[in-house]
């Protein structure tokens, strides 16, 4: 099953794909993991009861309510104390980049508040450990309207209001206001969504990492995808992967570059394909090369330019052009084309990204554009479009796979990675045919 989804670039900051998907959701305890993390950890319910100040029954009890929840068992229990199993191990390894996350939060936290004693290392404050107040925070922000947020709960505004209240309380930080736009997380607000974010979209992963030992890829992956990943590349792994893990669903993202790595950053997004950007160390994204292309410059296939010889750019300067907005790191490759030749780049027509106003464009009119090949590659090949025997100089563009570095990809968005992998030789075989 593929969703598109596409939203204003504007609600990027509070998430317009899985973190949707999330409100409502029984997403699991948070508490009860941490019981576990800390059996686990420590050997005996005994000692993690000693390190939580609880009693052990109470620790016993929160780890059988997470067995119960998952219908797996977690813990071999022996005489030796408690192992855990291999489910346990693959929770537990989800487990370490939630708390990660909630732990950096609460440091975070501690560290805005100059009043406060800095929280220790590795401890978590009672109040970012109810799942269901943090999913309300991540409603809030994205409705921006109480009552909308309690309706997607099916509980009362006062309870939404009361867990706000106890985050900004165990905070110590105002994390919304009010405006004429509605209820807006203020710029600290925006700093606790983000890890917050991140931390359910980790905790969502686990009934799918446990269905993967068990040989079952599920749940669902979200792709940002940019234009030159969408046409070939993108359908075929798609296709590929469905045919193999049917309970996969697939929602591709096509908003602006800017607004996917603020989905990605929040782990809303699982991965950006597409035309890579330059990511130094600290962005906390890595790239992954797939392949490489050049812009050809194209047209409908009875264009007058068709049957004309020895073309040059300086030929189309009175053409009337469509072009990649101002932004776009293709645009300023279309540019140089001009402004290597010591010329002023020509005033385009159109402006635009979108692949069904270019081809509408350029099959009706006798426009011309610049860009990949690839991404118009049918029309092309059903002979609707030609590419002009143009050279264009140094327009070669990477293309490949943009991830966080820190982050752990759930079984479904790993498989997806996969089948791109396989796609792109295939894409590369058929673009090198086309151009032949």
């Amino acid at each position: 099953m593929v969703t598109n989804k596409l939203g204003p670039p504007g609600n990027a900051t509070v998430g317009r794909t899985t973190a949707a998907s999330n409100a409502g959701r029984d997403l699991l305890n948070l508490a009860q993991l941490r019981a576990f993390r800390l059996v686990a950890d420590l050997g005996s319910a005994t000692r993690a009861a000693a390190a939580l100040f609880r009693a052990q029954s109470a620790v016993t009890r929160s780890v059988q309510e997470l067995e119960a929840a998952l219908g797996v068992p977690l813990f071999d229990r022996g005489p030796s104390g408690m192992l855990p199993t291999p489910v346990g191990r693959a929770v537990l390894q989800r487990c370490e980049r939630i708390f990660a996350e909630l732990e950096e939060l609460a440091q975070w936290c501690s560290a805005r508040q100059s009043r406060r004693r800095p929280a220790a290392e590795g401890t978590l404050p009672a109040y970012l450990l109810n799942t269901r107040r943090l999913q309300l925070l991540v409603a809030l922000a994205r409705h921006r309207h109480m009552p909308s947020a309690a309706k997607a709960f099916g509980i009362s505004q006062p309870a939404v209001s009361t867990a706000i209240r106890v985050l900004e309380n165990g905070s110590g930080l105002s994390l919304f206001h009010r405006s004429a736009r509605g209820i807006l997380l203020t710029a600290e607000g925006e700093t606790f969504l983000l890890l917050v974010r991140r931390a359910l979209n980790e905790l969502r992963h686990i009934p799918d990492d446990i269905a993967a030992l068990h040989g079952k890829i599920q749940g669902a992956v979200t792709v940002g995808a940019l234009p030159l990943g969408r046409t070939l590349i993108l359908p075929r792994a798609i296709a590929r992967m469905s045919a193999e893990h049917p309970r996969v669903r697939v929602v591709t993202d096509e908003s602006a570059y800017e607004a996917l790595v603020a989905g990605l950053r929040a782990g809303d997004i699982d991965f950006i394909l597409g035309a890579l950007r330059n990511n130094d160390a600290a962005s906390g994204l890595k790239n992954e090369r797939l392949m490489s292309e050049d812009m050809v410059v194209l047209v409908r296939s009875d264009h007058p330019l068709v049957q004309a010889s020895n073309l040059s750019i300086m030929d189309l300067r009175e053409a009337q052009w469509i072009v990649p907005r101002s932004n776009a790191p293709a645009r300023a490759l279309f540019e140089a084309q001009f402004r290597r030749m010591k010329v002023k780049p020509p005033m385009p027509t159109v402006e635009t990204a979108d692949l069904a106003v270019i081809r509408g464009l350029l099959v009706s009119t006798d426009m011309v554009a610049a860009l990949s090949a690839q991404q118009l590659h049918y029309e092309v090949q059903s002979g609707q479009l030609a590419v002009l025997g143009v050279q264009l100089h140094n327009t070669r563009r990477e293309i490949g796979l943009t991830m966080r570095a820190s982050g752990t990809p759930s079984p479904a968005a790993r498989a997806l990675i996969d089948a791109i992998r396989l796609s792109v030789v295939e894409a590369t075989r058929t673009v090198s045919i086309a151009a032949g």
